[in-house]
């Protein structure tokens, strides 16, 4: 693993103010609950992780969150949320990357993150942010309603999160690689120079 460097920090900063307002440019999508929103914020994150190594991405996803604060609706639920999660997919990515640099790398790192990024949305979702929700938002029944509106054979949370969260996250990782797969290569000599 990389030892942290004052480029790396400064292009962190910069990639998290990216990402923040790539959180704001959000749109929901007609197959999931109107609360789940679609961004590619964690694009600068999985670029930095690969450029300068995972905690560089975790950086990203740091700065990204912490400036998303100001503006938010979920009483920061949502940002801790999205943290977690980002870290999910930015670190594996980024480990097997840097055991791997090339293309196989980049793209088994990815699947691994994106995947890992879906899975942990359902434990982190489960867990921490919808009984957080439930205490002081939105009632449980609320949250189940509408994933029932969609889908009304769902009958728990957890199932909801299964069918609706882990695919929905794990597809945006994978687009958010695909994204990464287009630019980085272009990105990578201006991120790099010394």
């Amino acid at each position: 693993m990389k030892k942290f460097s004052f480029r790396g920090w400064v292009v962190s900063a910069l990639m998290g103010a990216v990402g923040f307002v790539l959180m704001v440019l959000e749109f929901g999508i007609p197959v999931v609950p109107s609360f789940i929103k679609f961004d590619v914020s964690e694009l600068p994150a999985l670029i930095a992780s690969f450029a300068y190594g995972p905690l560089y991405g975790v950086l990203v996803c740091l700065v990204k969150n912490v400036l998303h604060l100001f503006i938010t609706n979920t009483a920061g639920v949502g940002e801790l949320a999205n943290f977690l999660m980002g870290i999910f997919f930015v670190v594996p990515a980024g480990l097997i990357y840097q055991a791997n640099k090339n293309r196989s790398g980049a793209l088994w790192g990815s699947l691994v993150g994106a995947l890992s990024m879906g899975v942990s949305s359902v434990v982190i979702n489960f867990f921490i942010s919808y009984p957080i929700y439930y205490k002081i938002m939105i009632p449980k029944e609320v949250i189940l309603s509408a994933y029932q509106a969609i889908l009304p054979q769902v009958s728990s949370i957890f199932e909801s999160l299964l069918i609706f969260n882990l695919p929905f996250t794990a597809i945006k990782g994978m687009v958010v690689s695909l994204i990464c797969f287009l630019v980085y290569k272009k990105l990578s000599p201006i991120l790099k120079r010394s």
